[in-house]
């Protein structure tokens, strides 16, 4: 399966992690900087995610089995949430850590060497990401796709304190340390935000996004068009990189089963040629039974009930 192969890409994240993380924390020593602790801070965050990324991606790429008739793709989204839970941990600790230093600053020592050493970091992170987003992108791998993210945001985070140590250096500023320090705090809660709330809507079974929406839409239009049949019911959703979709096919009440049957799979064949991968699944109609557009909306609780 597709999903095998990207194992190789979460080990390139942890091993630019692990490489980060020795590199922060010796400019964080030599410096004294709180921007650079919260920076070495968030690398840890990004070892711990990967590592995720990694269990994740090898449970998503098991078989489908009796229990898990559709999969075990969800397991990206476990990844992506846990990984947002960390950063906003990580902004935590940063802010305990530059607090302090506001109300105090303390001077910060050997700013050419730290910033040497930070910017070895940010460049081995900023690779890595580039490579991660890519591999996430061709393979709709959400996992992969938080992993970049995250390893972005520590870029722009690096950034921000090496800036920082500049103005210390120019300035005598030391105030400014604990100033960018929260800074970054508050570019990673708005990073970890968003990679929670991507996990909770891929959790709960959003819809295929418009573009893919639309190729679904047209492929139906045009045998709607073409066939004589109507079409209605349509629903979609997603679980990391695999899609799933039904829809309902209202066809002359005179036409054979088999007659049906070869137009429904010539739907899904033309469907999986505009989304790649999708599961399809279409429930064949009577278009003279008035019973048939009786399910066009959604159904609820009570009516799963009540047929219960």
């Amino acid at each position: 399966m597709m999903e095998s192969g990207l194992h190789r890409f979460a080990w390139i994240s942890i091993g630019a992690a692990v490489i980060t993380i020795a590199l922060k924390f010796a400019a964080w020593w030599v410096t004294g900087s709180v921007g650079l602790l919260s920076d070495a801070l968030e690398s840890v965050v990004n070892l711990v995610g990967a590592v995720a990324a990694l269990i994740a991606l090898i449970v998503a790429s098991r078989e489908p089995d009796e229990e898990h008739a559709y999969g075990h793709a969800k397991a990206e989204y476990f990844s992506s949430g846990l990984e947002g839970a960390l950063i906003l941990g990580a902004a935590v600790l940063v802010m305990v850590a530059a607090l302090p230093r506001l109300i105090e600053p303390e001077h910060v020592d050997s700013t050419w060497t730290g910033i040497v050493i930070a910017v070895t970091a940010a460049i081995i992170n900023l690779l890595a990401a580039r490579f991660l987003q890519r591999a996430g992108r061709i393979h709709g791998s959400v996992a992969l796709d938080a992993d970049a993210t995250h390893l972005y945001t520590d870029v722009v985070t690096t950034a921000g304190v090496i800036t920082g140590i500049v103005l210390i250096w120019l300035t005598d500023w030391q105030i400014v340390d604990p100033i960018i320090a929260l800074a970054v705090a508050a570019n990673i809660i708005f990073v970890g935000y968003e990679l929670l709330n991507r996990a909770t809507h891929g959790l709960m079974d959003t819809a295929l996004p418009p573009s893919e929406l639309e190729k679904i839409e047209g492929v139906l239009a045009a045998y709607r068009a073409s066939a004589g049949i109507e079409t209605h019911a349509l629903r979609t959703r997603q679980a990391g990189q695999r899609r799933f979709g039904s829809v309902h096919i209202l066809v002359p009440g005179v036409w054979t089963v088999d007659r049906g049957h070869r137009l429904v799979e010539r739907i899904e064949h033309d469907i999986r040629s505009r989304v790649p991968g999708i599961m399809m699944v279409t429930h064949l109609e009577s278009l003279d039974d008035p019973l048939s557009f009786e399910d066009r909306a959604l159904p609820s609780t009570d009516n799963a009930a009540d047929s219960t």
